[in-house]
């Protein structure tokens, strides 16, 4: 590696382009380690990817505490990584390849919903859960190749003779903000990468911090998913089950100071960037890649962190560009009553908003507030109108020709 006065020295000599190469070779280099779950010294996916994306701030899902009400409140979170149990290490396990690794075919089970490849899997490439008591689960396959800044990863990998067999598997271009295509799955349920969503020990040690959500697991999933998911995997329609790509936070609250060091930089991880949902399994797994120099019994910790701990955050305010208004999804008002709730709005375009509100006899002005929030209330709403059901529709428009609306039901009791 160059020092930086051997770079002055030869500044008069080399011409522009190659002093630029040589000013460049130690970031290079950084990205050239090979083998199963070295250091990662660089950022999966763009930096406004929404794996990378900051949600400490952004406004809850309207439904937040449905949802989390039906995703196990008082169970623990589970370190799903760790040293080795039962046989196996813990965790998804991935393997870096130099650029020039050679392809090989896969033959896909679900070959219309996967890219066809070939893939750079090295013949030695780790398997999740193989050789112990898990090697019937999910037994992913994640091949990085950060020469080319692609990631391989495949699902139920199995070779048989020398080829590679695989139920589905995707090929990510980690220069990309690209999605799925809509209604396809990848190697997770959700049609998510898997990789960038890890727990790795090089980040939670020896880096000592994580700049990216996470992945995790709940036992049911609605058969629904938000932004970034792609793809579900259940028959259930109960709208207050969580979605594929549902994105959860620890909230801000939490005291996290008597954990172990680990814990605590997976727990603010959790306040600042969240998870999300992106399989079924057991409630409130959390992914992370294997490694024998874990600590498991300081890992354990976690646990102590319930489900009831997090809260849920509005995935339509992460969608590029949106226009978005979060509002109840039901509400259930007293006949007669004075009834009041509040909404949000989110718009990346416009500098100045008006709205308007119809609770059942026309649009009529709505104040917004400069945090882009608004109250929703009316003294008399729905007199004599017991047992029956009304759509309030809100409209919110720009200055920039942007138009947002959003509309929920109120049922009269």
């Amino acid at each position: 590696m160059l020092r930086r006065p051997l770079l002055a020295l030869l500044a008069g000599a080399l011409p522009a382009l190659l002093l630029a190469a040589l000013m460049l070779a130690p970031a290079l280099a950084r990205a050239t380690d090979y083998g199963a779950n070295v250091p990662i010294p660089f950022l999966l996916l763009p930096p406004d990817n929404p794996w990378n994306t900051r949600v400490d701030t952004l406004p809850l899902d309207p439904d937040s505490a449905d949802y989390i009400a039906h995703i196990a409140p008082g169970t623990g979170l589970h370190p799903d990584f760790g040293t080795v149990w039962g046989g196996a290490p813990i965790g998804i396990p991935y393997v870096a390849v130099p650029g020039d690794q050679p392809k090989v075919p896969i033959d896909f089970s679900y070959a219309d919903e996967s890219d066809p490849g070939p893939h750079p899997i090295p013949p030695d490439a780790p398997v999740e859960g193989a050789g112990g008591w898990l090697d019937g689960g999910d037994r992913h396959v994640l091949v990085l190749d950060p020469d080319h800044q692609l990631l391989y990863e495949v699902y139920d990998a199995h070779k048989d003779g020398g080829v590679w067999h695989a139920g589905s598997g995707a090929i990510f271009d980690l220069s990309s903000n690209a999605l799925r295509p809509a209604g396809w799955t990848s190697a997770d349920a959700a049609g998510l990468p898997i990789l960038p969503g890890l727990v790795r020990y090089d980040e939670a040690v020896q880096e000592g911090v994580i700049d990216h959500a996470l992945r995790f697991t709940v036992e049911t999933t609605q058969r629904a998913y938000v932004y970034p998911a792609t793809h579900f995997a259940s028959d259930k329609t109960d709208p207050d089950l969580p979605p594929m790509g549902l994105r959860v936070r620890l909230k801000a609250s939490y005291d996290t100071s008597g954990f172990p060091r680990e814990v605590r930089v997976v727990l603010q991880a959790l306040k600042t960037y969240g998870m999300m949902v992106a399989d079924n399994g057991s409630d409130w797994y959390v992914s992370g890649s294997p490694d024998a120099r874990w600590d498991d019994e300081a890992l354990s910790a976690i646990r102590r962190v319930e489900g009831s701990d997090f809260e849920v955050v509005d995935s339509r305010f992460l969608v590029p560009n949106a226009f978005s208004l979060a509002l109840p999804k039901i509400a259930r008002v007293p006949e007669g009553d004075a009834w009041t709730t509040g909404g949000s709005f989110m718009d990346q375009s416009g500098s100045a908003w008006t709205a308007t509100v119809d609770y059942g006899a026309g649009p009529e002005p709505l104040n917004l507030a400069a945090d882009k929030t608004f109250t929703l209330a009316h003294p008399h709403l729905f007199p004599r109108a017991r047992g029956r059901t009304f759509t309030v529709v809100v409209t919110v428009c720009d200055d920039d020709g942007g138009r947002g609306s959003a509309r929920f039901r109120v049922t009269v009791r």
